[in-house]
């Protein structure tokens, strides 16, 4: 009886055992590792065509998959899974993918359920509005529209702002960056508020750049990571290494400018986002400390 008692515990131990322990051992296993990307991530993450992605971050997760090829002793299968800004933190939680490589911020909320490697990208929150609307600070967003992105840490800040600045905003939520970049362009919001990057690849994406201005009011400066499962230091170790290594040889710079200050398809513009003093700082010295740190 106590066999089959402590049979049945250890069942019940395995069936409940967080999917993302022993991240390592699942990938060998498998011979696979999953990305979790959204597709309209400015610079960061994208989706070039169908079936090809690109951006900095996608690019410096190659880089882990390929140091991970070399730990583990065998090719290791990519597979790019679609996340959004609401599903990205369940998919790692839920060990439906390794690792997210799009523009997610490193805070405090998030590190209860999930982990983040060293900080790849600090990044500026900005306001973009049209280039005749008249705006030009936060203060004259009084009363008008703003777009953003459900899920999103845009979203915190606007109100943070709205409480201290005693703004009235009228928040417009979109699913996408491109939806709510969308509803500035057609006219539906005065201003979207967004992480520069993903603001300034919309701009320089669109029909007339010109038709949009930035505000030089800074609502935030927030550190971006890749983000991975919470509790395996192995796994985490292996990531910090290998960015890590990127930073030290200065490939890191190289990789950068390939997708913010270079032409990038499928249109062949420029982003034209040199890397920030805080960014190279990051780089100089790694570090995954959440955006309270700032």
């Amino acid at each position: 009886m106590k066999l089959a008692l402590s049979a049945l515990a250890l069942a019940t131990a395995a069936l409940t055992a967080p999917a993302q322990a022993d991240v390592l051992g699942r990938i060998k296993d498998t011979g696979k590792v999953r990305l979790g990307l959204r597709s309209d991530n400015g610079g960061l993450s994208y989706q070039i065509s169908e079936g090809k992605f690109g951006g900095f971050h996608y690019d410096m997760c190659l880089q882990v998959v390929r140091d991970l090829e070399k730990q583990l002793g065998k090719k290791l299968e990519v597979q790019v899974v679609p996340v959004t800004s609401q599903s990205r933190i369940p998919s790692i939680v839920s060990g439906a993918i390794e690792m997210e490589c799009g523009a997610t911020t490193n805070n405090s909320l998030r590190q209860k359920d999930v982990a983040f490697a060293v900080t790849t990208y600090v990044e500026e929150v900005r306001v973009v509005v049209r280039a005749n609307s008249g705006i030009n600070s936060i203060a004259q967003l009084n009363g008008k529209s703003v777009a953003t992105t459900a899920g999103t840490t845009s979203v915190q800040l606007l109100r943070k702002h709205e409480r201290g600045g005693n703004l009235e905003l009228k928040e417009v939520i979109a699913k996408t960056d491109a939806a709510s970049f969308g509803l500035l362009a057609d006219g539906k919001a005065d201003a979207y508020v967004m992480d520069g990057q993903i603001v300034a690849a919309f701009v320089s994406g669109s029909k007339n750049p010109a038709d949009f201005k930035l505000l030089s009011e800074v609502l935030s400066v927030e550190p971006i990571a890749i983000m991975i499962p919470k509790d395996d230091p192995a796994f985490k170790k292996a990531v910090d290494d290998s960015i890590k290594s990127v930073m030290r040889s200065g490939d890191i710079a190289k990789i950068y400018a390939k997708w913010f200050t270079e032409p990038i398809p499928p249109s062949n513009t420029k982003i034209g986002l040199p890397p920030s003093a805080a960014t190279k700082k990051a780089w100089a010295e790694p570090n995954d400390k959440p955006v309270e740190a700032y």
